[in-house]
């Protein structure tokens, strides 16, 4: 069945911050629906963390729904710009990836974005299809479709500038590279987060610069994490990846705080805006308790990413562990070595990296920062060496796990 004009733009206006401009969306889906044709559009994504978690999923979701209306999603993977590093909402200069972490990332988001994209509708290319080819020549004249001060205007750039910290003149071509990438595609919407505007809005100067209709720029918010303050990431330990088991994900949502129940269900699930609105008045009024409400969002996150059945049990499991004290029906066991040990002890840190709960020092030392490690019942706070028996139960978050030394 076709879909109107107006239904589109009132799926597409879900949860969006701002579309630059509405009126130029809905010339552009009248004029696709009169031709027959979908529209182009684009979402970039530069490879540099391995893992998809409910945040970066929110502008995939959108992308989505752009599919189940008929039109066309084309991801880019930024292989050639991730080995220049996005500046955006930095005050320093990013770390540039080697082509093998690339090449590593790069797969992993392919097997990842299929769990929400339809993969046989999602064209994926390679900015280095493009942009590895040209020459010092094609750079400069690339560089002379815009000026410095244009590059200039983006905050980071501004903030940095006052407070006279270093910007690499590689970080000032990087926003000119992924707007050539729409002029290539001849994209027709662009998605982002927030974050990504003047990277964007970019890609639509540069489009009218080479002759070209500017692009939709639709930008979506960036989620905010389980701490309720800071967004959604992985390196801060607030994040809910879209590979986690049933139950962690099922109990990490149970611990956002109440005031982001709203904002979860509309960006994060599907569940109908009508009945959203019914759940946020019944919130207002104390005849839903946020409890409650709570549960239903974890469920379809839960049954999304996994099944209804899964959700169900994970639910159960959550009432078992925490409404009722018990400890889980089952529980990985983790296995150490006791050459890791010292007179009985290992590192809190290390600990938490052994049991794959923690992917890195810094993420293992945020929890434990945070008080999310419990060792045999005791909150561990503080990255210091632990004592663990043969047996030891140890609990991150919603996350357990049993200690057999070898």
């Amino acid at each position: 069945m076709k879909v109107s004009v107006d239904q589109q733009i009132e799926i597409i206006k879900r949860g969006a911050v701002e579309i630059i401009s509405e009126e130029e969306l809905r010339m552009k889906l009248e004029r696709a629906q009169k031709e027959e044709r979908p529209l182009r559009v684009k979402l970039g994504l530069d490879p540099t963390a391995p893992d998809i978690h409910l945040g970066s999923a929110v502008v995939l979701r959108k992308l989505r729904q752009f599919q189940d209306l008929g039109h066309e999603a084309i991801i880019v993977i930024g292989d050639f710009t991730a080995m220049i590093g996005d500046p955006s909402g930095r005050s320093k200069t990013r770390p540039q990836l080697s082509e093998e972490e690339v090449r590593k990332n790069a797969r992993t988001y392919e097997e990842q974005y299929c769990k929400i994209l339809d993969p046989e509708k999602t064209k994926v290319v390679f900015n280095s299809q493009w942009l590895g080819k040209m020459n010092f020549a094609d750079v400069i004249r690339l560089a002379a479709k815009t000026t410095v001060a244009r590059v200039l205007e983006r905050d980071d750039f501004q903030n940095r500038f006052e407070n006279e910290l270093p910007i690499g003149l590689h970080e000032i071509l990087y926003p000119l590279c992924q707007a050539y990438d729409s002029v290539v595609l001849e994209a027709d919407v662009e998605m982002g987060g927030t974050d990504q505007k003047f990277n964007n809005l970019m890609g639509r100067d540069l489009q009218r610069a080479f002759g070209q209709e500017p692009q939709v720029v639709l930008l979506m918010p960036l989620l905010v994490g389980l701490d309720g303050r800071e967004k959604m990431s992985k390196s801060l330990g607030n994040y809910v990846g879209i590979e986690e088991p049933p139950f962690e994900m099922y109990g990490k949502i149970m611990s956002i705080p109440d005031e982001l129940m709203i904002d979860y269900f509309v960006l994060t699930t599907d569940v109908p805006m009508q009945e959203i609105r019914r759940i946020e008045e019944g919130l207002k009024e104390g005849t839903i308790h946020p409890k409650e409400a709570k549960k239903r969002l974890a469920r379809e996150i839960v049954t999304m990413y996994h099944s209804a059945d899964a959700a169900r049990k994970a639910e159960e499991e959550f009432e078992r562990v925490f409404a009722q004290k018990r400890m889980p029906s089952e529980m990985p066991e983790l296995r150490i070595f006791s050459s890791e040990l010292k007179e009985g002890r290992i590192w809190s840190v290390k600990l938490l990296v052994l049991a794959g709960i923690a992917k890195s020092n810094r993420e293992a030392r945020n929890l434990i920062l945070q008080g999310a490690m419990r060792l045999d019942g005791k909150r561990i706070s503080s990255p210091d060496d632990v004592p663990i028996r043969n047996g030891s139960i140890l609990k991150v978050g919603r996350r357990f796990a049993r200690i057999k030394i070898e």
